[in-house]
């Protein structure tokens, strides 16, 4: 079971190999940035090993080990169309590397690896499944076989306890025979001791695994969405209407909140269940690390210790990334200095809710919110059962309170245990 493990997470990282050369491939060509030449070439550099060991391993399965034969071709001519859009890149050739990227011949053999390496992952994964099976069988003939020592050893006791109340010495005999009993019931009990722990371990291992895979998803989602704002990043150094560069600005800070939601998310012990505190602080911080006066405006958040539901937390991280970000956009002009302090905690009725305090310029006089950051502000508050209310005065600031009755609230770990 252990080589089968091996063998699928070797496959899989094949994939992941190739999908980083592809990806830094493209980053070149669509910016130009050599920094991208150095994934690229050391993912591109490490295929062929990853290839060769895989085919090392599924040497004694000939079905597996065709499938692998199957795609190097593929790979090769994969890789041969990537270095061939670089070399044109470098030689100032873009029209010919996308009208070569266009043609589609490499996202099919893409598209043909991935499905084989999918399937070769699904066989390995029927392995599992076919010896896991026979270690439960193996386990219920262990019962079997325990039981029936167990009833052997109870008739045995039973003729020798028949056997001594003939004799004269019947007490000493008898006595003998119940610490044969009692020895047999401690081996009994460390057995099923040692099948328990067996059983919380492989439970445990198991829950780190789906724990591993549910982080990755959500690194790699908010990486894709990181890409994605360096791309928009860099589309506003090169854009020079301020208009333009506005909408930009905005939809990268954005972007940047919805990667940083995924990413800073860390799932409890259930599975189910974020904590607020840590989830909104990291998002906060990453929000004021990327915003580009962190000098000049200064970013706090007073988070209590809610756990809310895993389904709950991103939208809530995004919702609280919303508010900021257009608190930086509006409450601030013309190089002004502030503060934007951001709290969630339980009212008195023992609702989550969500206050958003700046220091800016405030509400225009008889102006309400009515842009596209309070259309997403109204649409994300009343997933969680409330509406944004907003107060202000010239020169003093917003205040924005949403009450969240809607909010799943996950038990604390006290209440659980």
């Amino acid at each position: 079971m252990t080589e089968t493990y091996a063998v699928r997470d070797k496959a899989r990282q094949l994939i992941n190999i190739i999908g980083e050369a592809e990806a830094s491939q493209r980053g070149y060509m669509l910016t130009r940035d050599r920094q991208f030449l150095v994934p690229y070439r050391t993912a591109a550099a490490q295929i062929d090993t990853y290839v060769s060991s895989l085919l090392e391993m599924a040497a004694d399965d000939p079905a597996q080990t065709a499938r692998v034969r199957s795609i190097t071709g593929d790979i090769a001519g994969k890789m041969a169309e990537m270095e061939r859009v670089v070399q044109l890149v470098a030689t100032q050739r873009q029209e010919e590397a996308q009208t070569l990227t266009d043609t589609g011949m490499g996202a099919r053999m893409m598209g043909e690896v991935r499905d084989t390496l999918e399937a070769f992952i699904g066989e390995e994964n029927q392995k599992l499944a076919v010896r896991n099976d026979a270690i439960d069988q193996s386990r219920l003939w262990l019962v079997g076989t325990i039981i029936a020592a167990l009833a052997a050893a109870v008739c045995l006791g039973y003729a020798l306890m028949s056997r001594t109340q003939k004799q004269v010495s019947s007490m000493a005999q008898r006595n003998r025979g119940l610490i044969n009993q009692n020895e047999a019931l401690e081996a009994e009990v460390a057995e099923r001791t040692r099948a328990i722990d067996d059983a919380r371990a492989h439970a445990e291992r198991e829950r780190q695994r789906v724990e591993a895979l549910l982080q990755d998803t959500s690194h790699r989602i908010g990486n894709s969405l990181a890409t994605v704002s360096s791309l928009l990043a860099l589309q506003l150094m090169r854009t020079r209407s301020e208009e333009v560069r506005v909408a930009l600005e905005a939809a990268r800070l954005r972007v940047h909140a919805i990667a940083s939601a995924h990413r800073r998310l860390r799932l409890g012990d259930d599975m189910e269940s974020a904590s607020a505190e840590e989830f909104l602080s990291a998002v906060l911080e990453d929000i004021s690390i990327t915003q580009s006066d962190s000098e000049r405006i200064t970013i706090e958040g007073k988070i209590d210790p809610i756990e809310v539901s895993s389904r709950d937390a991103t939208t809530l991280g995004i919702l609280v990334g919303e508010f900021v970000t257009n608190a930086l956009k509006h409450a601030f002009p013309d190089g002004r200095k502030g503060h934007v302090e951001v709290a969630l905690f339980r009212n008195d009725a023992g609702v989550p809710t969500l206050t958003v305090r700046d220091t800016g310029v405030g509400l225009p006089e008889g102006k309400g919110e009515g842009g596209l950051g309070s259309v997403i502000i109204k649409q994300l508050s009343s997933q969680f059962g409330g509406e944004p209310i907003y107060t202000s005065e010239p020169g003093n600031g917003v205040i924005v309170v949403v009450a969240m009755p809607a909010l799943v609230q996950a038990p604390t770990h006290a209440a659980a245990e």
